[in-house]
């Protein structure tokens, strides 16, 4: 706990808990202003904080229940046009004949993706501005109804516009990120109408330079350090966790304090007495921002399928199945390095990199090809190897949990 404090913050409550307070204590809503004629300071608000009052979020951004959704029928299945669904991956594909000669399947793991993805970020502080078909603007952070069915992209990658990584059927809402990719990748966007945030910024570059700096730490602590080249990191995270189990609990409280944190910008409803289309107490929390948490989870999204475009071009490799921030690729050998592409030593410009940073990855677990298939045959071709890589053990159906 001392650690944990000292690296992170005094918790205050679950790891999810303290990872939003750490968002508000890095930019608090208020700070001292200019003496008056007295020379007494008064609070004013600080730029760059989320303020001291709840904003109202925008009516696709409002998950199930929310009081804005309280004039739909009972039962009402909300489509892609009414909703932004930005969520990651949970996706798989069946493996190809010379695929299934390959001797494994090898899984790799994004380090802190979701924190990596908040880096950089611009996201919006103020109330959303409905406007009726404007440009695209990559700059602005926002909600946008566009059609991207028309992008059509290699099957054996997942679509990068939805968590489920089939191609879009038609007009829905996304997050900046994800229109911004379609334009990177070439196609053009017309949106049809966008809940846009106009005062907006980097609200949680702070915090990913926080909590990155307490999972190096924790990191080293385990043997594990930044200056290890691909092989020495993947020796060394082998069985790092077993070299001081007290920090391996610090390591796994600072995860959770990212994702949870993440979480916690949309929290649903909690206990026994809550009806839909009534409030819950988390509406009336500054921190309570849906926009916020898809921006981030568009975020992590987009650089995943960045990079596995990447690869997919470079090396012809393409992964059969992705959950979140895992990927697993067909290998020849048990590695991740048996796949990835490496020059001279050197990773490739834009793909998948070996190490301990955020954003780099690790190596999640190796089966083979056998399992692989026997499992498929057993459990049907849904099945997502990537839930199941790390140990091999697929203890019932692959229902998401």
């Amino acid at each position: 706990l001392g650690t944990y404090a000292d690296r992170v913050m005094t918790p205050c409550g679950s790891t999810a808990v303290t990872g939003l307070e750490l968002m508000t204590a890095l930019h608090p809503p208020t700070r001292a202003g200019e003496p008056d004629d007295s020379g007494r300071r008064h609070a004013e608000h600080n730029p760059g904080s989320l303020g001291t009052q709840p904003v109202r979020c925008a009516p696709p951004e409002a998950p199930d229940g929310h009081p804005l959704l309280a004039h739909l029928p009972r039962f009402h299945q909300r489509t892609p046009d009414e909703v932004l669904v930005e969520e990651a991956y949970d996706w798989a594909r069946p493996l190809t004949d010379d695929e299934c000669a390959k001797r494994y399947v090898v899984g790799i793991d994004v380090n802190m993706a979701f924190a990596a993805a908040a880096n950089g970020t611009v996201f919006g502080l103020g109330e959303p501005v409905h406007v009726k078909r404007p440009p695209f603007d990559p700059k602005v952070p926002g909600s946008w109804l566009v059609d991207l069915s028309h992008i059509a992209l290699d099957p054996r990658l997942p679509s990068p516009f939805t968590p489920t990584g089939e191609r879009p059927s038609g007009p829905a809402w996304y997050a900046t990120p994800t229109v911004a990719y379609a334009v990177e990748l070439g196609y053009g966007v017309a949106p049809v109408e966008a809940y846009l945030r106009p005062d907006n910024g980097r609200y949680l570059d702070a915090w990913y330079s926080r909590l990155r700096d307490a999972y190096v730490a924790t990191m080293a602590d385990l043997g594990v350090t930044t200056g290890m080249g691909p092989r020495e990191f993947l020796a060394a995270m082998d069985g790092h966790r077993q070299a001081d189990p007290r920090m391996a609990i610090v390591l796994s409280a600072i995860k959770a304090t990212v994702k949870g944190g993440i979480g916690k910008l949309r929290e649903r409803p909690r206990g026994g007495g809550w009806r839909p289309g009534q409030p819950w107490p988390a509406l009336q929390r500054p921190t309570w921002r849906p926009d916020i948490r898809a921006a981030v989870i568009s975020k992590a999204r987009i650089n995943m399928h960045r990079k596995m475009l990447k690869t997919a071009a470079v090396t012809g490799q393409y992964p059969v199945a992705v959950l979140s921030d895992c990927a697993v690729y067909p290998s020849d050998g048990p590695g991740p390095l048996d796949f990835l592409p490496h020059k001279d030593g050197k990773p490739l410009p834009g793909g998948f990199r070996i190490g301990v940073s955020p954003g780099m990855v690790k190596h999640e677990g190796t089966q083979t090809t056998l399992w692989a298939e026997g499992v498929r045959e057993e459990h049907g071709d849904d099945l997502n190897l990537a839930r199941y890589i790390k140990d091999g053990q697929v203890t019932g159906p692959d229902n998401g949990e």
